[in-house]
């Protein structure tokens, strides 16, 4: 392990996708829709601080630390501009740093995001920092899909193989202790969220038990918003194709034209 951050890169092409993974994730999670993105476009898929390859990056846990990390990584830094997508947790890093540097930003892609709402379900997501056997995994996995989605097997192998490793489990309990306490989450506000001018889309299950898809109800006009009946929160494995053509349609979006200042009375 080292103390940098761990990115995926595939794909050729002028234009690049960056993928956040959610809470107790890792890049892995994108496979299915980098293989629809990678003939497109480049992405860059990334192990967020303090899960998987980026266990060890100093001051993992806040989403702040996360979007400045990414922001920072010379990958990133390379490309002129660049299409965020983000899940869960990943979308509250993908805002942030769309807030922090909105010029680098050429869309925004949010999958049930984290921050958009004060409430959460702690105890479930607790419950699934410190599953540490594949039978408790996979029934986190249930209970965070949505009715008739059954959990991703290989995606609970991996899980099951990225909690393995030392120190993995302990970083994703202090993670989701800090993140859900008293069930409630920090929120982005609405008010910052209305200066932001890229193409946004909020995607949403109707049946999301972690995040309730009421939080896309208020948001600024210029986002859109895709409610995916009958989905639950891991829309990435319930729904990936469809995921893929969302971000795709999304990125060929154009940027709502910024209103030009009243000039101040004389």
């Amino acid at each position: 392990m080292t103390s940098s951050l761990y990115c995926a890169e595939q794909g050729i092409g002028s234009r690049t996708i960056v993928l956040l993974h959610g809470f107790g994730a890792c890049h892995d999670v994108w496979r299915d829709v980098v293989a629809v993105l990678a003939p497109l476009a480049r992405t860059l898929a990334y192990d967020l601080p303090g899960h998987g390859l980026s266990l060890d990056f100093p001051g993992a846990g806040p989403a702040k630390i996360a979007a400045r990390a990414v922001l920072a990584d010379p990958a990133v830094r390379a490309a002129r501009r660049i299409h965020l997508v983000g899940h869960s947790m990943g979308g509250a890093v993908a805002t942030l740093m769309a807030l922090i540097e909105p010029a680098k930003v050429a869309s925004l892609t949010l999958l049930a995001p984290g921050g958009f709402g004060p409430e959460i379900n702690g105890p479930l997501l607790r419950r699934y920092a410190a599953a540490s056997h594949l039978p408790e995994i996979l029934a986190c996995l249930e209970a965070m899909s949505g009715p008739g989605s059954p959990p991703a097997l290989g995606t609970a192998h991996m899980l099951h193989e990225m909690r393995d490793r030392p120190g993995q489990l302990e970083k994703l309990v202090e993670i989701a202790g800090a993140m859900t306490r008293d069930d409630r989450q920090g929120v982005i506000p609405r008010d910052q969220l209305d200066t932001l001018s890229m193409p946004a889309m909020a995607v949403w299950g109707s049946d999301d038990p972690v995040l309730p898809s009421t939080q896309a109800d208020d948001l600024p006009p210029h986002f859109h918003v895709h409610h995916v009946l009958s989905a639950g929160h891991m829309l990435i494995e319930e729904a990936p194709d469809l995921v893929a053509r969302i971000i795709q349609r999304n990125i060929n979006r154009r940027a709502r034209p910024v209103r030009p200042k009243l000039a101040e009375a004389g």
